[in-house]
């Protein structure tokens, strides 16, 4: 199976049909609990990036028919560019495991980010999955460990739910934003997004900390298919953002949404803030989207605080997700020594 570059933008409705069938194909495998993705938006998700960043793709497919119908697509690798590094993703068929297909798709990958000038690869690894011992065999190593906490709201007290978004201390009100920003608030939200930039939250996620850069985040992921909600919590008297909380509802698996930032500004810390906007969103998520069933959400351990209102909302941890890095010269020297 030759592995040929791809471009999910030209690529015709038969080969993204069949990548989405490979995709779901490992997840029902390693993921068996995560809903099936839909081919909504799905070319769009596989090609829309944030202005300065690029994203390369790869392909290998099953041999043709003999009506000479293209066979079906059974490995995929991309790789997105953004500041320093290469964010690698891999998918594999699970009938087609262990014939050396992944360690040729990275190598492929690998070459490239080499090629471009680019010093490390990461790569998120989910926990309890053979992509784990796969990476680690290929000299990555761990570097970043988060835990992932599902909320099923079918299960949800909702009364509580109701009482704990109204549990915020006096002088503050919360806003709910469907869809993204008016302007007027981009510079004020940035700020307080930026408060927390220095916090040691991973590579492979990274947040928008001026207006700019987070009005482009906003508009990339609606290109994406991927609806963003916004929480904020609101100081009275200096009109200031105190807190914010996002979740974003995929078109490619809209029954569960995605939890981004939840941030509290340090001087309105302690004020119920973190919990009330949280618990508003789902309420207001109930109501603005019918068939989600569920919300993903994934927290550092050292972050005691947000797993404490995570745990009372009623979210449940799942497994660990895990980023792996290597040093790009090392991992093209294991896969292609001779070159």
């Amino acid at each position: 199976m030759k592995v040929r570059e791809w471009d999910p933008r030209t690529a015709s409705s038969a080969e993204i049909a069949s990548l989405l069938d490979t995709l779901n194909a490992v997840l029902a495998a390693d993921l068996p609990q995560d809903p099936p993705w839909r081919e909504s938006s799905l070319r769009e998700y596989l090609s829309e990036v944030m202005p300065g960043e690029r994203r390369i793709s790869w392909v290998t497919q099953a041999d043709p028919a003999p009506d000479g119908t293209p066979g079906a697509i059974l490995g995929h690798v991309n790789v997105l560019l953004l500041g320093g590094i290469g964010v690698l993703e891999v998918l594999v068929h699970p009938t087609v495991r262990r014939s050396r297909l992944g360690r040729e798709l990275v190598r492929v990958a690998a070459r490239r980010v080499w090629d471009e000038g680019f010093q490390s690869i990461g790569v998120e690894v989910v926990g309890d999955t053979p992509a784990v011992a796969f990476y680690e065999s290929l000299g990555f190593a761990r570097e970043y460990v988060e835990t992932r906490s599902v909320l099923d709201l079918g299960a949800v007290d909702w009364p509580a739910l109701t009482e704990m978004a109204g549990g915020i201390g006096a002088g503050y009100h919360l806003e709910f934003c469907p869809g993204g920003l008016p302007d007027d608030l981009l510079e004020a939200y940035a700020r307080a997004k930026a408060e927390v930039r220095d916090v040691d939250d991973g590579e492979l996620r990274p947040s928008s900390y001026d207006p700019q850069r987070l009005r482009d985040s906003l508009d990339t992921l609606r290109r994406r298919g991927m609806k963003p909600y916004i929480v904020l919590a609101r100081h009275e008297q200096t009109g200031e953002v105190a807190g914010l909380t996002e979740v974003v509802v995929p078109a490619q698996h809209p029954t569960r949404a995605d939890q981004y930032d939840t941030i509290v500004v340090r001087d309105h810390r302690g004020y119920g803030i973190d919990r009330a906007i949280k618990a508003r969103m789902l309420l207001e998520l109930r109501s603005a989207e019918l068939e989600l069933a569920e919300v993903q959400t994934w927290n550092a351990q050292a972050n005691e605080a947000m797993l404490k209102v995570n745990a009372e909302l009623g979210y449940r941890p799942d497994r660990d997700w895990c980023e792996y890095g290597v040093d790009v010269a090392e991992l093209v020297h294991r896969l292609d020594p001779h070159r």
